[in-house]
């Protein structure tokens, strides 16, 4: 598949829009489902997190929009603030971009309700973006005209469509007209769910794409066994060996999520934390915090496994295994965005290993083993660490009390260092190894190369006139 996105019958504007946002082809997807939605066909989505779900109904939405009509044409639910607000910002991106003026406005529900209902009388937005309790309620009190609504969109509709939920669903797309499309997308939408959206609608075109894998191939998947005790020590050494740009750690109790938050602060790692029971506000500070890369480590229950879209995500890290395959997957799915690729570990007992193989089985996919060795030291008898690129053996020889520090003074009495730091003549290559200094409350990096044996002696050379 290789079709461009005028090849979709997309609008010229549109494509321009897109081409600003570096979006120059289409994703499998797209490219399956945007002739359908334009031909106004219902539809059931399935495709991997990252693969473009989100443009593939945003742009036929935004082709038949009527934007000479001051009325809601459009709803799109979402089962989390984080991705209302995600879905709502690629709105008014590509609407600014497209020089289409379309306009859309959230609706959730942890918002205040009256100050709503004003701003959808003022605003009369085109596209509503919302949760799905929260939008049925201004449904019923006539302030959300349904009638006009022409496309329903039902974003992550596995969650949408649990038993439990599914109900409000249902609801909504009662208080439309029967010629509304409706349009279903998730990374995986298990047989219950499926079967809930099937009864939503006649005629249907479902769209699977990558139909060897539902799980992005560019995810290497790992997992760290270690005894329960130590899996925060392991976190904090693994962080420190693998020095991830940016990662996500997935922890399931809040209590302990924000535990965890605190102890990596501690240890001068730069983390912040997203839970459920956060106010939005203080959950939007984080994301945007994290997204800006002010931390480069966000600690987080499911609540932002879903829809939360930052490409630069390298790592995600399982702390707490989820029990429903579907929700690694979602988790998952918060790396190797697009194109890109990126590493999803899982942290645990060996007991955990059987969840190991429930993922492995359900998405054909496999796992590798890390695993830290001790080694014999060369000279000392405290052990090395084999997979440390770097081992530096040392003798205490004296140490001094300084008050609030004590300081130790060792003689080094061995280096042992990986190939990758040794240069071509055969020495060590000290600049390579990314270090840092520790002063006045700073950490500083180190390694820039001044000059040879004498450089501190050495005179500087008389400028000639």
């Amino acid at each position: 598949m290789n079709k461009s996105f005028n090849e979709l019958n997309l609008n010229s504007n549109i494509v321009e829009g897109l081409k600003l946002q570096g979006i120059t082809s289409p994703t499998e997807v797209q490219e399956l489902t945007i002739p359908k939605a334009l031909e106004n066909i219902d539809i059931i989505a399935e495709s991997h997190t990252g693969s473009g779900k989100t443009l593939a109904y945003l742009c036929p939405i935004f082709q038949k929009i009527n934007t000479e009509k001051k009325e809601m044409q459009a709803i799109i639910l979402a089962p989390t603030h984080e991705l209302v607000m995600q879905i709502d910002a690629q709105i008014k991106l590509l609407a600014n971009n497209s020089n289409i003026d379309i306009t859309s406005l959230t609706i959730m529900g942890e918002a205040n309700i009256e100050k709503q209902i004003k701003r959808l009388k003022e605003g009369k937005p085109h596209i509503i973006v919302g949760s799905s309790g929260r939008v049925l309620d201004l449904i019923k009190k006539k302030k959300i005209t349904a009638h006009t609504v022409k496309t329903i969109v039902m974003d992550e509709a596995d969650s949408l469509l649990a038993k439990n939920k599914s109900i409000v669903i249902k609801d909504i797309i009662k208080s439309t007209m029967k010629d509304r499309q409706l349009m279903f997308f998730s990374a995986s939408i298990n047989p219950t769910s499926l079967e809930i959206a099937k009864s939503l609608v006649k005629d249907v075109e479902i769209i699977k794409s990558e139909t060897n894998y539902v799980i992005n191939p560019n995810i290497s998947h790992m997992y760290i066994t270690c005894e329960f005790r130590d899996r925060f020590e392991t976190l904090r050494k693994f962080l420190a060996a693998e020095s991830p740009e940016r990662a996500i750690v997935f922890v399931n109790n809040s209590t302990e999520l924000q535990n965890i938050n605190e102890k990596l602060d501690y240890h001068k790692v730069k983390s912040t934390a997203i839970f459920g029971n956060a106010s939005k506000e203080q959950r939007q500070r984080s994301i945007e915090a994290f997204r800006s890369g002010k931390f480069n480590i966000l600690v987080s229950s499911d609540v932002s496994a879903r829809g939360l879209d930052i490409p630069e995500v390298t790592h995600i890290i399982n702390m707490d295994f989820p029990g429903n395959p579907d929700e690694y997957l979602h988790r998952a799915g918060r790396t190797a965005r697009g194109t890109l690729s990126g590493s999803s570990i899982c942290i645990g007992t060996k007991r955990d290993l059987e969840a190991i193989k429930a993922y492995q089985k359900a998405f054909k996919i496999k796992f590798k083993e890390m695993k830290l060795h001790k080694e014999k030291a060369s000279i000392v008898k405290c052990p090395m660490i084999q997979e440390s690129p770097v081992s530096v053996e040392c003798k205490v020889k004296e140490i001094k009390k300084l008050g609030s520090h004590t300081m130790f003074i060792a003689e080094v009495v061995a280096i042992n260092v990986d190939e990758k730091y040794i240069d071509n003549k055969g020495a060590f290559d000290i600049t390579k190894c990314d270090l840092m200094a520790y002063a006045n409350g700073n950490y500083l990096a180190m390694g820039k190369k001044l000059g040879k044996f004498g450089f501190s002696v050495k005179k500087k050379k008389k400028n000639k006139k």
